[in-house]
């Protein structure tokens, strides 16, 4: 049985009827094709699905794509800004936070989220913040010197 939801995504409203058991992750990767929001784990474990749900960092393969009915979506994809990278964005571009790139846009996510609440956070609570997200390939540094090169860049 389907069941019609209205969810808006990146300021974009998307309406369409779907399956009660699809997995928000799913519905933004396999129906809307924003594959920026990467599938890890499905446990929660990894963050690398990581969006923002009505403005706070929640992982979307825990969250059924119908109870988004009626709230915002951001993805990676809509971080930017009339193609300007947004200041996360280009700190993982100029610090090198990245390698292979899979939870990139998770820790992207994440990123954001805590500089809204905490616009100069210290290294440790950017570490505590990250908690969530796992980097297979890095070991942080980089992307802790991300986070601060886009807190600077914010303030």
């Amino acid at each position: 049985m389907a069941n019609k939801i209205s969810i808006n995504v990146n300021g974009k409203m998307h309406t369409g009827a779907i399956e009660a058991r699809k997995l928000l992750s799913d519905y933004l990767r396999e129906d809307l094709s924003l594959t920026g929001t990467h599938i890890g784990c499905d446990t929660s474990s990894c963050g690398a699905c990581t969006i923002h749900l009505d403005g706070k960092a929640v992982k979307s393969c825990t969250i059924l794509a119908v109870q988004a009915d009626g709230c915002s979506v951001t993805t990676v994809e809509g971080l930017a800004t009339n193609g300007e990278l947004h200041p996360i964005q280009e700190g993982f571009k100029e610090e090198h936070g990245l390698q292979c790139g899979f939870c990139t846009p998770g820790m992207m996510m994440t990123a954001t989220d805590l500089l809204k609440s905490n616009p100069n956070p210290s290294e440790q609570e950017i570490r505590d913040a990250l908690e969530g997200n796992f980097c297979r390939c890095t070991g942080y540094h980089n992307i802790v010197k991300s986070i601060q090169y886009a807190a600077k860049k914010m303030a």
